[in-house]
């Protein structure tokens, strides 16, 4: 996916970069954290940066060959072919997922198995408004895009402490809530 990205439009890796680089941020210094959709596990290197030990999963297992295959020595990541929709993984500090929310119509059974795997989880998703703007194919997978107080409202029921965020191009957006293309939710239990 990655590299599909940087040959059909090489600026976006910068906002997907700018993403895990917040995130990245967000958990620096956890011991244990899984990412859920993985992808090529390319945005994990920079997580792992941040944090003692990373996990990525995604159910696609091309995807987890791929991400193993371009396995980086130095930034040790464990790849591991897993739907986070069949339940949760326990034992993590904390739990996030980027560029997922959006495509999975069941969106309790996600959030309770990412609740299920770390106290602390942040999910990243293009925000509905952001839908008017966005390609064709997008739009068709993009299955479940709500608005920053409908992610909002939604992790409250599996958390008790919920801080939104929003970012446009690879900047954090305060301004109107409209406006924002991109969510950036961070739960707490």
């Amino acid at each position: 996916m990655t590299f599909y990205g940087a040959d059909a439009d090489p600026k976006r890796l910068a906002f997907q970069f700018a993403r895990y680089k917040h995130v990245a941020k967000i958990l620096e210094g956890k011991r244990r954290v899984l990412e859920v959709g993985c992808a090529d596990g390319m945005g994990a290197r920079i997580v792992k940066q941040h944090v003692e030990e990373l996990v990525a999963i995604d159910a696609d297992p091309k995807s987890i060959e791929e991400a193993r295959a371009r396995a980086s020595e130095r930034w040790p990541v464990r790849f591991l072919a897993r739907d986070i929709m069949a339940g949760p993984l326990p034992g993590f500090d904390a739990v996030y997922a980027l560029d997922l929310f959006e495509h999975i119509a069941d969106e309790r059974r996600l959030l309770w198995s990412l609740r299920g795997c770390a106290p602390v989880c942040v999910i990243g998703t293009p925000s509905l408004e952001s839908q008017a703007y966005a390609s064709e194919i997008s739009r068709r997978e993009h299955v479940n895009c709500v608005t920053k107080s409908g992610l909002r409202e939604r992790m409250r029921r599996h958390w008790s402490q919920v801080f939104m965020f929003g970012i446009n191009d690879e900047t954090l957006h305060t301004g109107h809530d409209a406006m924002t293309h991109y969510l950036l939710a961070l739960a707490v239990a």
